[in-house]
């Protein structure tokens, strides 16, 4: 019988401690993975930081993360696509609404994923290459090509909503802000291997590695003119939408979509940070001014884009697991597109510790900022 070990969260506000846990018993469309390696995304210490007013469904003691790489150890009695042994990553959902933390967290030696939600890992990508993929490319999908938000059709696949192509070649433009953050750049492989014309915003230095991953145009984002470079490469095609990442994001493209009448925003970010808030020794009473400040932002954003006739909506990564998408993307979309070199795993893993004492230290560094990389925690 194999031994668990866990970076578990016995309360919120508090370090992770390292300690034996129990070995997840597969559900019936479920597969335990020995992990080998865990990415961390800035949900994590959002969590650990702020989850009493975030996510207050939480209960602890409770293992946070949701990028899994490693090999199959169990499966479930309905599980075909994957055998005992088998290299595989995926996308764990412990940390939602009546999910299970301990059973599904990532930060552990042993987890447990549901088969829809995982691909098998290809021969030429390590464990700490796959793990950057779960969360970022199922926001992305979601964002891209859920019905609530932008609607487009998927990678090899038939047009969700009628959206595509017109008979005079306009295929149609994404716009994407924030095309060097790991959602970001996703957004840009996919929306570009679904055949949309992408334009994006990035850092100068990150623009060349965005432009490869199938963006048009890449402008920067601290340009003070970057809306108005945006709109003269869209030069008057269709945008089928916007997906905005990053605090400013927001309010930028609902500029672009009123000036060149696109009219569905996704969003992933709140106008405000809550880095700061999140490392502070006390949570009251400094949360009252931040999440006032949240609120008022959002809500002169929502009117503004109500005024403009643009339809918004929050962005949840892991809502793929309740309907169509999630099946397509991790079934079909990122397995044919790894192989085939349509897509690529992004960003690049920045391997900062080995083992589940690491991941603390981990969720630190990344909340004080990486650029184009992804955390990575061996194990």
């Amino acid at each position: 019988m194999p031994q668990n070990s866990a970076a578990v969260l016995r309360a919120l506000r508090t370090p992770f401690v390292v300690e034996p846990a129990h070995v997840p018993t597969p559900a019936s469309d479920e597969v335990v993975v020995r992990v080998r390696a865990v990415a961390v995304n800035p949900v994590d210490w959002v969590i650990q930081g702020t989850g009493s007013v975030t996510y207050r469904w939480l209960q602890t003691p409770a293992v946070l993360g949701s990028d899994v790489a490693g090999e199959v150890v169990a499966i479930g009695s309905a599980v075909t696509r994957f055998r005992v042994g088998q290299r595989v990553f995926g996308l764990a959902t412990g940390t939602d609404r009546g999910r299970d933390p301990q059973h599904e967290g990532a930060f552990q030696d042993h987890t447990a994923l549901l088969e829809r939600l995982t691909a098998p890992t290809p021969d030429d990508l390590t464990d700490e290459q796959a793990v950057v993929l779960p969360l970022g490319a199922s926001t992305a999908a979601c964002a891209l090509f859920q019905e609530r938000h932008l609607g487009l059709r998927m990678p090899g696949h038939a047009t969700v909503d009628g959206a595509g192509g017109t008979a005079d070649g306009d295929r149609g433009v994404v716009v994407v802000w924030g095309g060097s953050t790991s959602v970001g750049m996703n957004a840009v492989q996919l929306a570009s291997a679904a055949g949309y014309d992408v334009v994006t915003t990035a850092s100068p230095r990150n623009a060349e590695l965005v432009r490869s991953l199938g963006a048009e145009v890449v402008v920067d984002h601290h340009d003070p003119h970057a809306v108005d470079a945006l709109v003269a490469a869209i030069a008057g095609r269709r945008v089928l939408g916007a997906v905005a990442l990053g605090t400013t994001s927001a309010a930028a493209c609902i500029q672009v979509l009123r000036r060149t009448g696109g009219t569905v925003l996704a969003l992933a970010s709140t106008p405000v940070s809550l880095d700061r808030l999140a490392g502070r020794r006390r949570l009251f009473p400094a949360m009252l001014p931040v999440f006032s400040r949240i609120g008022l932002t959002m809500a002169g954003l929502m009117l503004s884009a109500r005024r403009a006739g643009i339809r918004t909506a929050f962005i949840w990564g892991s809502s793929l697991r309740d309907d169509a998408v999630g099946p397509m993307l991790w079934g079909e979309v990122l397995p044919r597109g790894l192989a085939d070199g349509t897509l690529r795993a992004v960003p690049e893993p920045l391997v900062v510790g080995t083992g589940l004492a690491a991941v603390q230290g981990a969720l630190d560094r990344q909340r004080a900022g990486v650029s184009a990389q992804k955390i990575v925690v061996t194990l």
